[in-house]
């Protein structure tokens, strides 16, 4: 009789959604000596594998994942008729490059990075309308953000003095477009938006009849 064996004594699975037996019938394919044997063998594995996973039959190259799945677990020394390309082990364990995060030190940290890159834009067009419109949906974005913030109110003249600022004087917002959006109206679409103070859901259903 053979003795109990522990998972933890044996080999690692190198994908183990598919279970002990599919690696131990891959091995099984990898060393049998009789090249016919071993396509059919794969194309009976892969059937099987597919068979555990149903769901992903809609999936597209779904057949392509499966056949590159049963070369990683083969450990890549699987010698059959593949009807894909065989996946590179050198690709699958190079290490993906470091992620350069970035550096910025912002003055107002409230409105974000984007402001910025918005402001850099707008400063790069040519005056008329189309730049008097981006200006002022740029302003009223900040105030938006600044009442993020700051959840009281904030007058629009300390959202100018900022976007001169951080324009190097290059921005204002036209005079006919004024005045931005009010402070109000601002703090009531992010209500409605789902960004405000928590609605009574939970009493509204208490008090629904239940059937």
């Amino acid at each position: 009789m053979e003795t109990l064996q522990y998972n933890t004594d044996r080999e690692r699975l190198i994908i183990p959604e598919y279970g002990r037996h599919i690696h131990l019938m891959i091995q099984q394919v990898v060393d049998e000596k009789d090249r016919e044997k071993r396509n059919k063998q794969a194309q009976a594995i892969i059937g099987v594998m597919g068979n555990l996973n149903p769901h992903l039959r809609d999936v597209p190259d779904f057949q392509h994942k499966l056949w590159d799945q049963l070369h990683i677990m083969a450990n890549f020394a699987l010698d059959v008729d593949s009807p894909y390309e065989v996946p590179q082990k050198e690709i699958l364990d190079a290490r993906p490059e470091r992620l350069e995060y970035p550096n910025t030190h912002l003055k107002y940290r409230f409105y974000g990075i984007n402001i910025l890159r918005m402001i850099e834009v707008a400063k790069s067009w040519e005056a008329g309308d189309l730049k008097d419109a981006l200006v002022f949906t740029i302003a009223n974005h900040m105030k938006k953000c600044f009442l993020n913030w700051n959840k009281d109110t904030v007058e629009d003249s300390v959202i100018f003095a900022h976007l001169d600022e951080l324009s190097d004087g290059a921005l204002k917002v036209a005079e006919e477009l004024l005045p931005l959006t009010d402070a109000q109206e601002l703090l009531k679409l992010k209500t409605k938006n789902g960004n405000g103070p928590k609605s009574n859901t939970k009493q509204r259903n208490r008090k629904r009849k239940r059937y």
